[in-house]
């Protein structure tokens, strides 16, 4: 029997699928680049809605850019490209700068943006917030800085030290994606989250899934420990939702309460109870 045989790629030339996939990437860069040049960047904000019926506990803010045609890209067409060039500390000072005008327009709001933990040393986004907490403490009383636990644990320490300087400015923090990660105990017990959102892929048929309901209910009961607000991310369904209810959570978050709307919730409270769309 034969052997096949593969060409060898030619010195220099690589491999044809690496070209590619850098191709693409560099054409997200240059879409956010110009998107953040021509101030095309806005928030789509989705309810996270109490558990105990009592309406909206706060809202959350995703970062949206708009290309040249004028089409919304949401954060997970580029977010991944970006998040460790400094084009992802430009989208995070958009992001934070959009979210301080939003509580500024709506003094009833309350709401979340998310962050990486490398903006915590980026001068940038560091002097937005130094600066609405000096001059507007007010409105970041109503803020909430949301971390992925991945980001988190890139470098736990700064994290921590950042969350403390803060603690006393009324700011609330919320660790995003919990059980998605790697968060060690020691550092979670150090951290100071109000907030712990757990994992979608938690929620998802938690109502039928033996695993799922065994893994939500370990983390519920660790952010009880923890004295921390519980939000169940990705709801898709009544019955997921019933569910999580049941099993102790604060608040719930996803597309069977409401899509991220670019429609500001507080000018349409339809979007707030509906199925909202990413328009």
């Amino acid at each position: 029997m034969g052997h096949f045989r593969t060409k060898p790629v030619e010195p220099g030339l690589g491999n044809p699928l690496d070209a590619a996939i850098s191709q693409r990437d560099r054409g997200t860069l240059e879409m956010v680049r110009h998107a953040l040049e021509r101030g095309d960047a806005l928030l789509a904000y989705q309810p996270v809605i109490r558990a105990d019926g009592r309406g909206v506990a706060f809202y959350e803010g995703l970062i949206r850019l708009l290309d040249e045609t004028g089409r919304v890209i949401p954060a997970r067409d580029f977010i991944t490209v970006v998040e460790e060039q400094d084009l992802g500390r430009l989208i995070d000072c958009a992001a934070l700068r959009l979210g301080l005008s939003a509580l500024r327009a709506n003094p009833a709001l309350r709401l979340s943006i998310n962050m990486s933990a490398r903006s915590i040393g980026y001068p940038g986004w560091m002097r937005a917030l130094q600066r609405a907490i000096r001059l507007q403490p007010d409105i970041v009383h109503r803020l909430i800085l949301e971390i992925t636990e991945t980001s988190a644990m890139q470098m736990p320490e700064i994290v921590q030290a950042f969350m403390e300087t803060l603690q006393d400015k009324g700011i609330s923090f919320a660790l995003d994606d919990f059980g998605a990660g790697q968060t060690a105990f020691r550092h979670l017990r150090r951290f100071c989250f109000d907030i712990i959102k757990i994992d979608g892929q938690f929620s998802r048929n938690v109502d039928s899934d033996p695993d799922n309901q065994v893994l939500c209910a370990a983390l519920i009961s660790l952010g009880r420990h923890f004295d921390m607000i519980v939000v169940a991310e990705a709801v898709e369904t009544e019955q997921e939702a019933a569910w999580l209810v049941s099993a102790g959570v604060d608040c719930l978050q996803g597309y069977y309460f409401a899509a991220p709307s670019i429609t500001p919730p507080w000018k349409d409270p339809s979007k707030a109870k509906g199925r909202g769309t990413d328009k």
